[in-house]
C-alpha cells in the first residue's frame, strides 16, 4: 500500500467531516503553540496537513 493509496482511504474517511478535521488540525496547531512551537513552524505544519488532507482551509 502506498501513500496514495493512504490519502485514498483517508479522504474517503473524511467524507463530510472535513470541517472537523480541519478544526482538529488547527486545535492541534494551538495546542503545540501552548507548548513552545513557533508560530512559523506550526503555521507550516498544519497548511501541510490540511493540503495533504484535500485541501481544508482552501
Amino acid at each position: 500500500m502506498g501513500l496514495d493509496d493512504l490519502k485514498g482511504k483517508a479522504t474517503d474517511a473524511l467524507g463530510d467531516n472535513q470541517d472537523k478535521v480541519e478544526q482538529g488540525v488547527d486545535k492541534a496547531g494551538d495546542f503545540a503553540e501552548s507548548k513552545g512551537a513557533s508560530q512559523e513552524h506550526v503555521e507550516k505544519g498544519t497548511d501541510a496537513a490540511k493540503d495533504k488532507l484535500g485541501g481544508l482551509g482552501n
